[in-house]
Order: structure tokens, then C-alpha cells, then sequence
């Protein structure tokens, strides 16, 4: 009965202690979000395959059968399929799993590409579709899809891509998502992991202020980005910064509080 009752004194107390702007379920609005300027480039031709701003570089050929990768924390083979002169179908895998789908298309003036996706490696799949806009024209002869791209807006993401809850503990934050990955970590520079996340990622929370938290994500010890969130005044938003370390991009956005 002691105990109980000590954990009932505990409990209250963290709640009393933990109450946050943070606390509560988020949804990031797609319409606010500025993306990175810093373009995407590939090349395809003469059956062989090149991300090269993919980090690490990968290297394919473009038969539709799945090729060893390595480097990469969310898929270790990668199957490229040239569906015709306008299209190709890429499917990355990691231990036999599919981890992401990708369709791309590119306009007939050549000009657009369009990029239809899912993401599965979570517990239910993440669909959308992205817009990405000609920076520079691919070497002569190559597939339509060779060439620089800047994305310019995602069309469409579902839901359960988009929604994450937060709440606040006595010394720290807990987060979790709709696709089984979430951490209870603490403001004490310490690293602490992403449960649910085939990348095993790190993360590690600094708050600035009562309204600012800034995330740090790791992975293998290396930083691979910074977020950093601040609450509106209203308590109704918050304002995103993220910096993709691994690639050199930054980008926006913002969340709207559903509860």
C-alpha cells in the first residue's frame, strides 16, 4: 500500500512539474514548410543508376534487381527500374524488407518531376507526393530523370506522417508518432534512442527558455541533424528550423495543435 501510494505522490508531482507548451498532438502543416534550395542530382545511362547527392553516393544498375548498398541506416540494397523514357520505379530494401517506394516521372516538356512515395519503415505506411523543379539538364543521351532538381512543395503526405505528441516530464520530454517510434529523454545532454527506428537514432534535448527546445539527432555518433521547436505565444503553433547536417540543407515549417 506504501508503495502505491509513494508512486501516486511521485506521479502527481511530475505532473504538477511536467505541464509544458509542448504538451499535446501536432500536425505539421505542408503549406507553411520551405524547403531546401540545394538540388537533388542523378544520373541515368547505359543502364546504370547515380544518386549523387545521396550520402552516401549510390551506385546501381538499373535492371530492376535489388543491388547491395552500404552506408545507408534505413536500406542496404536499392532496385532501380527504368518504367519507360519518362519513368523509373526505385525500391529500397533493408534485410529483405522494403523500407521506401519511389515513382518519379518527369513532364513531357521535361521541365517538372514528380515523385509519388511510400515509406515504410514504420509500423503503417507514410504516402505522399512530392514537385521538383529542373535546376539542369542530364548528360546527353541519358534518361529524363538525369539532372539536377530542386523540390519545390509536397502535394501530399498522409497523416500518420505528419502527427506527433509531445508531453513534457519534470526533466524532460517524451515524444511519440503514429508509426511506432517515440523516446523519453531528458535535458541533460546525454544521448537517448528513437525506439521503433530502423536507423537507431539518438537524440539529445537542450531547452532554451520555456518555449524552446532544441533537438539533436545522431546516429553511429555523428550528428545528422538539429531541430529546433519553438511554441507560438498563442500556444497554438510551433515554429520548426531543421538543419540536415548530413546533407547541407535547411528547411521550415510549421505544427498546429489538434489537442
Amino acid at each position: 500500500m506504501k508503495k502505491l501510494l509513494l508512486a501516486l505522490v511521485l506521479l502527481a508531482s511530475a505532473t504538477l512539474f511536467a505541464q509544458t507548451p509542448f504538451d499535446g498532438t501536432w500536425v505539421a502543416k505542408l503549406d507553411t514548410a520551405k524547403l531546401p534550395t540545394k538540388p537533388d542530382k542523378y544520373t541515368l545511362t547505359n543502364n546504370m543508376y547515380e544518386c549523387l547527392t545521396c550520402v552516401p553516393k549510390v551506385s546501381a544498375k538499373a535492371d530492376g534487381t535489388d543491388q547491395k548498398v552500404t552506408g545507408h541506416p534505413y536500406y542496404d540494397t536499392i532496385a532501380v527500374k527504368v518504367v519507360n523514357a519518362s519513368s523509373v520505379e526505385i525500391i529500397e530494401k533493408k534485410d529483405g524488407k522494403v523500407m521506401f517506394t519511389d515513382k518519379s516521372t518527369v513532364s513531357a516538356d521535361g521541365k517538372t518531376l514528380n515523385t509519388k512515395f511510400t515509406d515504410t519503415t514504420g509500423t503503417q505506411p507514410v504516402t505522399g507526393e512530392a514537385t521538383s523543379t529542373r535546376v539542369s539538364a542530364g548528360p546527353d543521351g541519358s534518361h529524363a530523370l538525369s539532372g539536377s532538381w530542386r523540390i519545390e512543395k509536397y502535394n501530399t503526405i498522409s497523416s500518420n506522417g505528419l502527427t506527433v505528441t509531445y508531453q513534457g516530464t519534470a526533466d524532460g520530454l517524451q515524444m511519440k508518432d503514429l508509426n511506432g517510434n517515440s523516446y523519453d529523454a531528458k535535458f541533460d545532454g546525454k544521448e537517448y534512442p528513437i525506439n521503433g527506428d530502423p536507423g537507431h537514432t539518438m537524440v539529445t534535448l537542450k531547452r532554451i527558455g520555456n518555449d524552446t527546445i532544441e533537438e539533436t539527432d545522431k546516429r553511429d555518433g555523428k550528428v545528422v541533424g538539429v531541430s529546433r521547436m519553438t511554441v507560438s505565444s498563442d500556444g497554438k503553433s510551433i515554429h520548426v528550423d531543421y538543419s540536415d547536417k548530413q546533407h547541407g540543407t535547411t528547411m521550415t515549417y510549421a505544427m498546429e495543435k489538434q489537442s
